[in-house]
């Protein structure tokens, strides 16, 4: 049984990095564990974890500094098409018994611009990663064009041109 205390940061082999929020106890090798790729504290055996050594520590902490002093203000503010604010999305059963569903127009597109951020984090990691070869990274990024093209239903939403969703061109 490996000793980890509050506070340690560590690794699973399925959810990633985390912080040790409570020790193991007693003779009792769980441990609860928040994995922010969670978003919650799980119980876990602490078998099952393996300390970060102190380069990865400071690595890990320098990466959340910087995560925490990017707010969105230092972000490209991405705005809503003027017609669009103050809207709801509708969603409506075929059965007229069920009921419909309305959500704020706003929550749908950020919901929206959260997967195109994170598919450009995505091939931002494709294009940088150390052991795919280029033609891999080619058929990988291939399909983020692909998912981009199905999303370009949404560029209504945007406010501006420049922020919308931009699939693979036609060859005439």
């Amino acid at each position: 049984m490996a000793d980890f205390m509050k506070g340690d940061l560590v690794r699973h082999e399925r959810f990633g990095i985390g912080r040790v929020e409570e020790s193991p106890k007693g003779g009792n090798p769980e441990c609860e564990v928040y994995f922010p790729r969670l978003g919650k504290q799980t119980v876990v055996s602490s078998d099952d974890l393996v300390g970060l050594s102190d380069a990865e520590t400071a690595a890990y902490e320098m990466v959340k500094l910087a995560a925490r002093e990017m707010t969105e203000e230092d972000l490209p503010a991405i705005e809503i098409g003027t017609r669009w604010q103050g809207g709801e999305l509708v969603m409506k059963p075929a059965d007229a018994g069920q009921a419909s569903k309305a959500v704020p127009i706003e929550t749908f597109f950020h919901k929206i611009v959260l997967v195109r951020d994170r598919l450009r984090v995505m091939e931002q990691q494709i294009n940088s990663h150390k052991t795919l070869s280029d033609t891999e990274k080619v058929e990988l990024q291939q399909y983020i064009t692909r998912i981009y093209g199905s999303l370009t239903t949404f560029n209504i939403l945007f406010k501006d041109k420049k922020d919308h969703f931009v699939g693979q061109k036609g060859d005439g």
